[in-house]
């Protein structure tokens, strides 16, 4: 039997296709965080400060309360004035019972430029936080003339309808 090279590459092309994507917020160390656009800036001198509320769902009720449906959520965290920096100073998901589940940037702080954006993303199977997930975003700023955008972006793909919504950032408390 005779094999066509268009027949083995498709092969191959399937093959590689059906393998694992990497985890978007893995490092080359493992650790959980996004290495792409982080850059650390320690001991910046802050004259505002903000905490920031960020409701995500990991998953959402479909039908009733026992039948769920799967989220992958993104946090985007986008800093919107054209000059001046931002400043994040933690990165915290909680979940619906308001335990604290992960720390993202671990007493860093994370440097956003000017109209730089940064996302955290809960991948679909990751349950931890349920129906009422949240980030808490502690951040600050040389000027209070800045005005970041904080959104979580949910979105499910894994039934014949597809589903996806929009959050947004409340300040919580602000100095």
């Amino acid at each position: 039997m005779k094999i066509s090279l268009f027949h083995l590459l498709s092969c191959l092309l399937i093959l590689v296709s059906c393998g694992e994507s990497p985890n978007p917020n893995l490092n080359k160390k493992g650790e959980d965080v996004l290495e792409a656009n982080e850059t650390y800036f320690p001991d910046a001198k802050l004259t505002h400060h903000d905490t920031t509320y960020v409701p995500i769902y990991s998953d959402i009720y479909s039908g009733s309360f026992h039948m769920k449906i799967l989220l992958t959520a993104t946090l985007s965290i986008r800093n919107t004035s054209l000059y001046d920096s931002i400043f994040i100073n933690d990165v915290d998901y909680y979940d619906t019972a308001g335990k604290k589940v992960r720390s993202y940037l671990k007493g860093k702080q994370l440097l956003l430029l000017p109209m730089q954006s940064i996302d955290y993303v809960i991948e679909e199977e990751d349950k931890t936080g349920g129906t009422g997930a949240n980030f808490i975003i502690n951040w600050g700023a040389t000027t209070n003339k800045v005005n970041p955008i904080f959104q979580g972006v949910m979105i499910s793909t894994s039934t014949q309808q597809g589903i996806s919504f929009l959050t947004q950032g409340v300040s919580i408390k602000q100095d």
